[in-house]
């Protein structure tokens, strides 16, 4: 069963027609990439996935995404927002973590939510640390200031901070364009190896970072998922002329 599956998505910013009946099915444990130029409705389309559109005036959704059985936009009965954004974490551009410690960077999530306290809430947070390969830099700075960490380090941590409160999928919006190319490497590293457990969604304006990272792809123009299939497929050998000439740099 697909771990998401996007059925006449279409999405409105006021007047300005921004995701145009988009159809995909996102599969459990892959990566998928969403590639395509700037404006093309990558993050739109990659932020309906845990409503986080639902926080922009004149926003207006039609359409269904399915997770777990349950029809996410529907705004009756059965869709706690909460407990979505739990389970389909995301994580931005720009590492944000708190202005707190790095252990309280992590178990934020799980204070709010009053899933764990005590010594359960440090394994969870020592765990999270483990999963996104910070514990053995980190286990005796756990009381240091999570904003004097490098750049990438607050990229891991900001990971590690949506793996605490156990999400099924991660959704991730250019994770890697603050950071430099080696900090980049270690990123998609991690990411290969969280896919074990988690679905990752990712939208990337590098080619070369899709074709590495991610088992399918999804090319957007102008609001059009044009193409979608296995990523080798994109890249080698696209059916659709317009993904040709974006993956072949004549346009984008």
């Amino acid at each position: 069963m697909p771990a998401v599956e996007i059925r006449k998505l279409e999405l409105f910013y006021s007047t300005f027609h921004a995701l145009k009946n988009v159809n995909m099915s996102i599969e459990p444990n892959r990566i998928t990439s969403m590639i395509g130029p700037s404006g093309c409705g990558k993050s739109t389309l990659l932020r309906c996935l845990n409503r986080m559109n639902d926080n922009i005036e004149g926003v207006k959704i039609s359409g269904e995404i399915i997770i777990e059985n349950i029809n996410i936009l529907r705004n009756t009965e059965g869709v706690d927002i909460d407990a979505l954004r739990r389970k389909v974490g995301m994580v931005f551009q720009r590492p944000n973590p708190f202005p707190l410690t790095v252990f309280e960077n992590v178990a934020f999530g799980l204070r709010i939510h009053k899933m764990a306290k005590g010594s359960v809430l440090a394994g969870i947070v020592e765990e999270s640390l483990k999963g996104v390969l910070l514990w053995e830099d980190l286990k005796d700075k756990l009381d240091l200031s999570a904003l004097s960490l490098s750049l990438e380090q607050k990229q891991r941590l900001c990971i590690a901070r949506l793996l605490s409160v156990r999400p099924d999928i991660i959704l991730l919006d250019e994770p890697c364009s603050a950071l430099d190319p080696i900090a980049t490497t270690r990123i998609e590293e991690l990411m290969i190896e969280l896919k074990k457990k988690y679905t990752i969604v990712i939208v990337t304006h590098n080619m070369q970072q899709a074709a590495r990272v991610s088992d399918d792809t999804g090319f957007m123009l102008l609001g059009d998922l044009v193409e979608f299939g296995k990523t080798s497929q994109i890249f080698t050998s696209p059916k659709m002329k317009q993904t040709e000439d974006y993956v072949t740099g004549r346009f984008g």
